[in-house]
């Protein structure tokens, strides 16, 4: 019998260890902002732009329009036609709506620092070492996919060692 960490791709499992954090993000989502001074959001944003954290969310109208499209597909096949033109229709009546996003993440800044913390950042940014950590934080991020690889071949030891001691005890799983 396969292991369910073979079973499980790096995203699913990255996924789960993510979840694991939900309660806690999801109280910290409900209480309202802190009041932010139009400094800290303008800050906050020249930091996003310097990070180019709009790559990360630009094709989230499109991606959602499609993932629905693709949910209602399921149970709806006799509809393939309407629904793909439909499709069209929602996606380009909601362009634009990704903007929001980055509000959203300047309001979040903006509220987890200060004005001259924020102020601060930027100043670090726009310095060499600053430039540097910018032009390398795609590579630094690949750290995820070697820490799901880790995660995934480690959980295979757990699972052996799980079968190894059931095993003892005279139980096959």
């Amino acid at each position: 019998m396969k292991s369910v960490f073979r079973i499980l791709p790096a995203a699913g499992l990255a996924l789960a260890l993510a979840m694991a954090a939900l309660p806690a993000a999801a109280q910290q989502a409900a209480a309202p902002p802190k009041a932010a001074s139009p400094g800290a959001i303008a800050a906050a944003k020249e930091i996003l732009a310097m990070k180019n954290a709009s790559a990360m969310y630009q094709n989230a109208v499109p991606n959602i329009v499609q993932q629905t499209k693709d949910t209602l597909l399921q149970t709806n096949l006799n509809y393939q036609k309407d629904l793909n033109e439909v499709a069209v229709i929602v996606a380009k009546n909601l362009a634009g709506r990704e903007k929001e996003i980055g509000e959203g993440m300047a309001q979040i800044y903006a509220s987890e620092f200060t004005e001259q913390e924020l102020k601060d950042l930027v100043t670090f940014y726009k310095s060499p070492l600053g430039q540097k950590l910018l032009a390398n934080e795609p590579a630094i991020q690949s750290s995820m996919a070697y820490m799901n690889q880790w995660a995934q071949q480690f959980g295979e030891i757990v699972n052996g060692e799980f079968r190894a001691e059931m095993r003892k005890r005279g139980k096959q799983i």
